[in-house]
């Protein structure tokens, strides 16, 4: 049972909007791609674990505070007599391990997958220790990409690569028990002490004016909406979305850009550039959130 779900971090939001909206630093554009690949790698990973049968329940996308220590875990899937940890890596081409160091095949070293699955593992368990659970930690660090090979892989390693991954989650369906009420408030417990947004992330400076305008497909990302009528019709795939809708995916948006930021009629009829009137503008927002203040110094939360 899926207990909690994996959604795309802010992070990750902002610089998939940034990205479109302005011309990102070519640091930030390849941090952008590597959080993208591993989000993709976690969905990928998703696909597996919801396929258990057993009783257990999965938390995806953990992000906890320790000591002042914040730490993040992909997944985590409780059974009766053991909380499975993994770390997953969305690595793609041939790497070869040797001396407890992970290295490309042009000899370039990465971080070791181990050392943040260590790392991890042992907050995780001072967490469990605060709550007063004393439970087994089962770690692994989840190859997913089926075109990565790892050389010289020592057989003492918590790896699971591709072709076991399915092996392993039905070695989980055969020997799960039942769960009790503990392990329920255990998730529960677990949820409730997530933290929603990371302190350490990397976002480059921009202003509202630096940013291009306009409302983007929800489909394709793409600035060629058009409004027709009561839906708004995208140019590029050929998308159709109700006008409302489109706004307030776009109201999301500058939301998350701009979280200091009033809900004016008027900045957002400039953000979303292509409705046709102000009034359009109010009228949608009236719908969805509550008006404060009258006339100009009106706003909308």
């Amino acid at each position: 049972m899926i207990y909690k779900t994996r959604t795309e971090s802010a992070e990750l939001l902002m610089l998939k909007s940034l990205g479109v909206r302005m011309e990102l630093p070519e640091k930030d554009k390849l941090h952008y791609l590597s959080l993208q690949k591993g989000y993709d790698g976690e969905v990928m990973f998703d696909s597996f674990t919801e396929k258990l049968q057993s009783e257990c329940l999965i938390l995806n996308d953990l992000l906890f505070k320790i000591n002042n220590t914040v730490f993040q875990i992909d997944s985590l899937i409780i059974t009766a007599a053991v909380i499975h940890f993994y770390e997953v890596k969305n690595f793609e081409g041939d790497y070869y391990y040797e001396s407890e160091r992970l290295y490309t095949r042009s000899k370039t070293e990465i971080n070791n997958p181990l050392t943040q699955l260590n790392r991890g593992v042992s907050l995780f368990r001072q967490l469990l220790q605060s709550l007063g659970i004393n439970m087994k930690i089962d770690p692994s660090v989840v190859f997913i990409n089926p075109a990565f090979t790892l050389y010289q892989t020592p057989l003492d390693k918590p790896f699971i690569f591709p072709t076991q991954l399915n092996r392993h989650l039905n070695g989980i369906d055969k020997t799960s028990a039942k769960l009790s009420t503990k392990h329920k408030q255990l998730a529960a417990q677990l949820v409730s002490l997530h933290c929603t947004d990371s302190p350490y992330k990397q976002i480059p400076s921009y202003t509202f004016e630096g940013l291009r305008k306009g409302m983007l497909c929800f489909k394709c990302a793409s600035f060629s909406l058009a409004v027709e009528g009561h839906n708004c019709v995208c140019g590029e795939c050929g998308y159709v979305e109700k006008v409302g809708e489109a706004v307030m995916r776009s109201v999301k948006e500058f939301r998350l850009l701009f979280p200091g930021e009033k809900i004016t009629t008027g900045v957002i009829y400039e953000w979303c550039g292509i409705v046709e009137s102000k009034e359009r503008i109010r009228k949608i927002l009236g719908k969805n959130y509550k008006k404060v203040g009258v006339r100009q110094w009106s706003y909308f939360e």
